[in-house]
């Protein structure tokens, strides 16, 4: 078992490793298909002869299912394991960008994208789910943190590789080529990955129960928890300013409001994404070893999103100097890393057997702020002109609802947070050396449910 595990945590170590880079490699295609619209909105609209509003259609449309899905698939991950919601997303997504290469028509190309998120929707908290079962409770900020990583060099590579594709070869063989990395990531899904270390099995009460009060009873426990609600909401208020700006009105917004080429657009969104990669690992490293700084850094990101954002859209004349996009573009890089701190509430609030479903709970905050910008963005655009100040101006009003809301739960959420960790770090801290068998006489000690708080990151030893 690695230093500093608990004494119930997964061993880690290469095969784990090994484990979740197959997972994480599944989850990396499913971002280049998902924000490869990104890249290709204008060409989307000459295409499919659509406006704005029909353009955002496309994102919203995929966001909605991917944000329906999240419970479902958190309720799949649970009662089905890993192995087998992956394998089913990896299909779905390759199906879904192939069907959106060869579409005759803005409805088929709408189905396409529908069937892209849901496979895409299976993806994340399968992949987060993997980093519970193979490594100990301490790595969760951090594999989390890695695992969004990953999914934004999914998006750099639709951006630095699949845009001068589109522009080389053309629509058809740009996408139809793109998809079959899809069928290259589902070889090694089927023959080597793994649910959980040997040994490591879920709990019998995570394998019994059925049917719609199995359903029922996992979302309302879950839900029930503060900290899955403030996992939402930190999901919620922090994703979706990046999200929005990446996954479709960054590249129209920076070319026809601000004056860029191409290829300086491109480059500024390149840049969104290298800043979330190096923001991401900072962030898991600051989390891991200092619990107390999640509220912090999340309301920070934040604030000062708002604070460039404002800057940008206010500024005299309409076109924001270079050094301005600049700063708005590495500050959107951390929206995606304090994020990923929704999933560090909602993780120590709920038992292994419910992981599933507080991720998949708390991945719908940011899904659906983003799927509620896109449209509002566009409609407003249709409806001013392209008026992007206005537009976007919608970004400061989802924000400051999120802001409220983590207000009003963090307090309960860390109360409770606390509550548990007294109940369960003492009991492993004064633990003898020497295990002895119970006697006869013995009364069996409560234990806690939950999963194990990351107590002990950074504390290690060389």
């Amino acid at each position: 078992m690695a230093r500093g595990a608990g004494p119930e945590d997964p061993p880690g170590g290469r095969k784990a490793v090994a484990v979740w880079c197959i997972g994480v490699a599944v989850y990396f295609v499913a971002v280049i298909f998902r924000t490869s619209l990104g890249v290709a909105g204008l060409e989307a609209a000459d295409r499919f002869h659509v406006g704005a509003s029909a353009l955002s259609t496309f994102s919203l449309l995929q966001l909605l299912v991917y944000a329906g899905m999240q419970v479902p698939v958190g309720l799949m991950v649970d009662r089905l394991g890993t192995k087998k919601v992956l394998t089913l997303g990896a299909v779905l997504f390759t199906a879904g960008q192939l069907g959106f290469a060869l579409a005759p028509s803005y409805e088929t190309a709408l189905a396409a994208r529908a069937l892209l998120g849901c496979g895409d929707a299976m993806t994340f908290i399968s992949v987060l789910r993997l980093g519970t079962r193979w490594f100990p409770a301490r790595r969760g900020p951090l594999m989390a943190q890695l695992a969004g990583l990953v999914g934004m060099a999914g998006n750099l590579v639709s951006t630095l590789v699949l845009a001068p594709v589109l522009h080389g070869v053309g629509w058809t063989a740009a996408f139809a080529g793109s998809a079959a990395a899809g069928l290259v990531v589902l070889v090694p899904l089927a023959l080597f990955l793994r649910d959980h270390p040997e040994g490591h099995e879920p709990p019998p009460a995570a394998r019994t129960g059925g049917g719609s009060g199995f359903v029922r009873r996992q979302i309302k426990e879950s839900w029930s928890e503060p900290g899955t609600r403030l996992g939402l909401w930190v999901h919620f208020t922090t994703q979706f300013p990046a999200m929005v700006f990446l996954l479709l009105w960054g590249m129209p917004f920076l070319i026809e409001a601000q004056g860029l080429t191409r290829g300086t657009a491109g480059g500024l969104l390149t840049l969104v994404v290298a800043s979330n990669m190096a923001l991401g690992l900072v962030y898991g490293q600051i989390i891991g070893r200092r619990q107390s700084s999640r509220i912090p850094l999340a309301l920070g990101t934040v604030g000062v999103t708002a604070l460039l954002w404002g800057a940008v859209l206010a500024y005299p004349g309409g076109h924001a100097p270079m050094w301005l996009l600049i700063t708005l573009c590495l500050v959107l890089g951390g929206c995606g890393p304090a994020s990923m701190i929704g999933f560090d509430f909602a993780r120590p609030a709920n038992p292994a057997e419910r992981q599933g479903t507080a991720s998949g709970i708390t991945n719908m905050g940011g899904f659906i702020a983003s799927m509620t910008t896109l449209l509002t963005v566009g409609v407003l655009l249709d409806a001013t002109g392209d008026d992007y100040r206005i537009a976007f101006s919608t970004v400061f009003v989802l924000e400051a609802l999120g802001v409220s809301r983590i207000l009003s739960l963090r307090r309960r959420a860390l109360s409770r947070e606390a509550d548990r960790r007294r109940v369960t770090v003492p009991a492993q801290a004064t633990a003898p050396a020497t295990v002895q068998e119970p006697g006869p006489d013995a009364e069996p000690r409560p234990r806690s449910t939950a999963c194990p708080l990351p107590e002990s990151a950074g504390r290690e030893t060389p």
